[in-house]
C-alpha cells in the first residue's frame, strides 16, 4: 500500500479488498462469462461471503437475501441490464460498486445522476479547444464511462438513475438494445465489446424522481434490495460498518458495546415499522426512511464525539444528538412522533432510562 493510499477516507472496493479478490481469482475454477475477471460463483462468494478451500476468510459485504444477489450476478451475465431498487439506505450503491469491481475489476465507470445530468455524461462530450482547432474528431471527443466500458467490455454504474431528466434518461435506450453508441457528428458508432451490461441505481423515497419510461424499463431487469428482514441482521451490518469507518477515520475510540447499537437499531425499526417489538404499542411513523446507512451515521457521530470531546467510551449522550436528527426530519409532525415514542416506550424501558434522559436534553 502506498503513502497516498493510507491517506484516502475510502478506497474503491478492488483497492480495499483486493487480497480476497486475488484469492477467489487464484481457486475460481468455474465457468467465466466473457471478459469478467470472477466466475458468477467467486463473484457470489465474495458479495456473501465465506470460507474458501485453502482456508481464506472472505469477508461478507451484503447481509441479506443469497436468492436477490444471485438474480443480480444472474441477469448482468445476460444481455439485461440491472436496476437495483429501494429505499434510501439498502446498500444499493454498495452492492453495485461491489459487483463492478468482481466482475469487472474497476468499479471508476460511474455516472452519478442528478437533476443536472446531461447526455453528455451518458454518451460524450467534447474537448473545445481541439474540437475549434481541428473540427470533429475521435480525437477532440471525450468519452462517457458508458462508451469506456462499452469498449473495454466491462460495467458502467449509473447511481439515482431517476433523478436523471427523463429525455436524459432514454438515451441508454439505444445503448441497451442495439448495445451501439451512435456518434453522428462522426457518421460512426462505438459497438459494445462482450462483458459490457449496465448496473444502476434508483430509490423510491426522492421527491425528484423521473419515472423511467417504458421502453427504458424494459431493459432492466429489477431487483428491489430491502431493509434487513431482522434485528439481528441489521445489527450485524451496523457493527461491521462502523468498525470499518472506524480504522478508515482513525477514531481514537473503544469501539461500540454491542447493546448500544442494539438499542439504536430497536429504536429505528420500531419507529419504522410503527410499532413496538412485542407489538402491543402502536406508534407514529417519522417521514424519514430510518434506514441502516442513518444508525451507521449515528454510531459513528458518536464515536467521534466520545473520542474528541468525552473519555473515549461511547456513552447515550454521543449518540441522542444523532439519533434526534436522524428521526426528526419534520420539526412538526416527527417532532410529535418521536416525544410520543420517548415517553411511551424509551422511559418505560429500565434499562434505558439513560438513553432517555440524553434523548430528553436535546429536546
Amino acid at each position: 500500500m502506498t503513502d497516498a493510499a493510507t491517506q484516502l477516507i475510502r478506497r474503491q472496493a478492488e483497492d480495499e479488498f483486493a487480497e480476497e479478490l486475488a484469492a477467489l481469482a487464484e481457486i475460481d475454477d468455474k465457468q467465466r462469462p466473457p471478459n469478467w475477471k470472477l466466475s458468477p460463483w467467486a463473484t457470489l462468494t465474495y458479495l456473501l461471503g465465506g470460507k474458501l478451500d485453502n482456508g481464506f476468510e472472505v469477508r461478507p459485504k451484503y447481509i441479506g437475501q443469497r436468492r436477490l444477489i444471485e438474480i443480480a450476478i444472474a441477469t448482468l451475465a445476460t444481455d439485461r441490464a440491472l436496476l437495483l431498487y429501494g429505499v434510501p439506505g439498502t446498500a444499493k450503491s454498495w452492492v453495485s460498486e461491489h459487483l463492478a469491481a468482481a466482475i469487472s475489476g474497476n468499479s471508476k465507470r460511474l455516472v452519478q445522476g442528478t437533476a443536472g445530468t446531461s447526455e453528455d455524461s451518458i454518451r460524450y462530450g467534447w474537448n473545445y479547444a481541439k474540437l475549434l482547432a481541428e473540427g470533429p474528431s475521435e480525437g477532440a471527443m471525450v468519452p462517457s464511462p458508458v462508451m469506456n466500458a462499452m469498449r473495454d467490455g466491462a460495467l458502467a454504474r449509473i447511481e439515482e438513475l431517476t433523478r436523471i431528466p427523463s429525455d436524459v434518461q432514454d438515451t441508454l435506450i439505444t445503448v441497451l438494445s442495439e448495445k451501439a453508441l451512435p456518434i453522428p457528428e462522426l457518421s460512426m458508432q462505438v459497438q459494445a465489446v462482450r462483458g459490457f451490461n449496465v448496473i444502476a441505481t434508483a430509490n423510491n423515497r426522492d421527491k425528484g424522481v423521473n419515472e423511467l419510461s417504458s421502453a427504458l424499463k424494459r431493459r432492466f431487469n429489477t431487483v428491489v434490495l430491502p431493509l434487513p428482514a431482522t434485528a439481528e441482521e441489521e445489527v450485524t451490518i451496523v457493527v461491521d460498518r462502523v468498525e470499518a469507518l472506524g480504522r478508515a477515520l482513525e477514531i481514537p475510540a473503544e469501539k461500540p458495546a454491542l447493546e448500544e447499537i442494539r438499542r439504536v437499531v430497536t429504536i429505528f425499526r420500531e419507529l419504522r415499522n410503527g410499532k413496538t417489538e412485542d407489538g402491543r404499542t402502536k406508534l407514529k411513523t417519522p417521514t424519514g426512511t430510518l434506514s441502516t446507512a442513518e444508525i451507521i451515521s449515528v454510531m459513528s457521530s458518536g464515536l467521534a464525539l466520545a473520542a474528541h470531546f468525552g473519555d473515549g467510551t461511547l456513552h447515550p449522550s454521543d449518540i441522542a444528538s444523532g439519533i434526534t436528527g436522524a428521526v426528526v426530519k419534520d420539526p412538526v409532525q416527527d417532532g410529535i412522533a418521536w416525544k410520543e415514542y420517548l415517553e411511551a416506550v424509551v422511559r418505560q424501558r429500565d434499562e434505558w432510562r439513560d438513553l432517555y434522559r440524553a434523548c430528553r436534553e436535546q429536546l
